[in-house]
């Protein structure tokens, strides 16, 4: 192996060491650290889902990999997605539930993800629990890109950074119990495609690559209060 790959690697290696070291005190860390959770019956809940955001690195810079909702599912057709979905039975905890919809929707072997860290979770308008995971993908070769036609139309992987940027980005500001907040787009545009990473997605995105990169974004985020249980950290 050469110096460059050797330097390359070692992004994703302080990564994984960083949050492996915080994992019992992260001010993200969400509430399934309490073992009684993972217990059999006590996971299973309405409306909970988990979403992987999966890294991986290439050209010496780190990809998030996304995907773009199919035009015939009937909630969020078209929208831009982590991969994920609703927890179900035999799921026993987040970990679980974000691994298995990956694999559904586009073909990831569970095998292939190093999961680093699961995060506090959002809560959106329609009171669903969401839960972001963290992963590596070590061996980007290894994955070969499947994905559901009938919940995913394309997947792509966009610069994981582009998150805490204020290039191709634009923002609405909205009101919601008196809360105003800021609801972000961020245009992206690969292989001849645009893509608009906006909302909830994008919220999870601007948070993790906070703490990724361990510094906030360059414009204001001003999330909305709802997402989380207690108010945001930026």
């Amino acid at each position: 192996m050469n110096s460059t790959n050797i330097s390359r690697s070692q992004k994703l290696l302080d990564i994984s060491q960083r949050f492996r070291q915080s994992k019992s005190d992260s001010p993200l860390s969400n509430d399934l650290s309490n073992p009684q959770l993972h217990q059999s019956g006590n996971f299973q809940r309405p409306n909970r889902s988990a979403v992987l955001i999966c890294l991986f690195e290439e050209q010496d810079d780190i990809y998030v990999i996304l995907t773009k909702r199919s035009s015939k599912l009937t909630t969020y057709s078209g929208h831009v997605s982590l991969p994920g979905g609703r927890t179900e039975e035999g799921d026993t905890d987040d970990i679980r539930t974000a691994l298995r919809e990956a694999e559904e929707e586009i073909g990831l072997d569970p095998a292939l993800v190093d999961v680093v860290a699961v995060f506090e979770p959002f809560i959106t308008k329609e009171n669903v629990t969401v839960v972001p995971v963290l992963g590596i993908l070590w061996n980007k070769q290894a994955f070969n890109p499947v994905p559901n036609t009938e919940e995913v139309e394309s997947i792509f992987y966009a610069p994981f950074e582009m998150f805490l940027k204020d290039e191709n980005r634009r923002q609405e500001e909205r009101e919601f119990q008196g809360d105003k907040y800021l609801l972000h787009y961020f245009d992206f545009i690969t292989n001849s495609k645009v893509y608009v990473i906006w909302a909830l997605t994008a919220g999870i995105l601007m948070s993790t690559a906070s703490l990724v990169y361990q510094r906030p974004p360059d414009f204001e985020p001003r999330m909305p209060k709802f997402w989380k249980k207690s108010y945001s950290r930026f």
